[in-house]
């Protein structure tokens, strides 16, 4: 880690129930997030419900495509869930809302394969993820075989044509610029939760796009399960709370204290 030193999770709840002493809402990552080895788990479900029951507003904020979210939105206790790292919201209702401007969706979609097409043709052996057909706002592909230099040589390409890029534990993500998580969540609140300030918000997240959701500038409450270690020093934002615990285990050390 660098000099910036994480608070614990007691010293965490503490603080933002001096600013919030009522339920808030929770923006919270999926996967390496909510997940036990990329599975939902039964107390994590209990979790939501219990949170739920207390009062809170709880969000998801996913790279997942929105072909997938969709279903998501409706079978978990929650509020409503966003898909495609801020393209897509779902307010548990079968019709998406965009979240990026994007007037002709068939041109986009072939703008974003041109982009992915491009990264191949400085040598890296790409391979697009079967979930492209359900997605409307990003474009995937597998980051098997990658190494951080790839990434980081992917990521200036993409910024030079003028379009964003970022990578989660599954998968790297080609998107209009400006798209993001944290964005995409402003937006939400905006619309759907004006009662909310972004003092009343804590967000979670575990990887590298999840990194605008741990901006202090937009989000000052932000907690990273144990796993976003690994990718600290590729962070331009770091979480203020970091869990003992991995994965859900370590979202589920946050709602114990914070329902204690």
């Amino acid at each position: 880690m660098d000099k910036f030193q994480p608070c614990t999770v007691a010293e965490f709840v503490h603080q933002f129930q001096q600013t919030c002493p009522q339920p808030g809402l929770m923006a919270t990552d999926m996967d390496g997030t909510l997940t036990r080895q990329g599975k939902f788990s039964a107390d994590l479900i209990q979790a939501l419900d219990q949170l739920q029951r207390e009062g809170w507003t709880v969000l998801v904020v996913t790279g997942r495509s929105a072909g997938w979210v969709q279903g998501l939105a409706h079978y978990l206790p929650i509020a409503g869930a966003m898909a495609e790292n801020g393209g897509v919201y779902f307010p548990g209702s079968d019709r998406p809302e965009y979240l990026s401007d994007i007037p002709n969706l068939a041109s986009h979609r072939e703008s974003l394969e041109e982009v992915f097409r491009h990264l191949g043709k400085h040598g890296f052996d790409l391979t697009p993820a079967e979930d492209n057909t359900f997605r409307l706002t990003d474009w995937t592909f597998s980051t098997e075989g990658l190494t951080s230099t790839d990434l980081t040589r992917m990521a200036e390409i993409c910024h030079g044509l003028d379009w964003g890029f970022t990578y989660s534990t599954v998968q790297c993500h080609l998107f209009p610029q400006g798209q993001s998580k944290a964005a995409g969540l402003q937006r939400v609140l905006k619309r759907h939760f004006p009662q909310f300030s972004p003092q009343q918000v804590i967000t979670l997240g575990d990887s590298p796009n999840d990194v605008s959701l741990f901006d202090a500038a937009l989000f000052p409450h932000s907690v990273g399960v144990a796993n976003v270690k690994h990718y600290w020093p590729h962070l331009a934002h770091h979480p203020r709370c970091v869990t003992h615990r991995p994965e859900v285990d370590g979202f589920l050390e946050l709602i114990q204290a914070l329902l204690a």
